[in-house]
């Protein structure tokens, strides 16, 4: 079985849980435990889910928001694919295409 695993990010909501409604609000915060982010990383860290994090960046977060690593992610099963077997048919038969044969005119 084949399970691809996702996740949602939930620092925009406990940002918002401790008064924070700006992405530059995290920026002296972090910087203030040692991760130096531009805006733009910020903005991005906040409002899109990452695909890579630093330990260290989670727990500034964590701290930040005094919140623990389950808060802010959620990891979730985007779809499950079963095995296939040798013995098993196809989910769906091939549909046949008319083909058409073009022949170069002979003069």
């Amino acid at each position: 079985m084949i399970r691809k695993m996702g996740i949602t990010w939930h620092l925009r909501l406990k940002m918002a849980e401790k008064g924070m409604f700006q992405t530059s609000d995290l920026v002296p915060y972090l910087a203030e435990r040692g991760i130096h982010l531009s805006r733009e990383q910020v903005f991005r860290l906040v409002t899109q889910d990452p695909q890579r994090l630093s330990m260290d960046t989670l727990a500034a977060l964590c701290d930040i928001l005094a919140c623990t690593p389950n808060d802010l992610i959620e990891v979730t099963t985007v779809n499950a694919e079963v095995a296939k077997t040798a013995d098993q048919a196809p989910a769906t038969k091939p549909v046949p295409r008319r083909t058409t044969i073009r022949r170069p005119n002979l003069s």
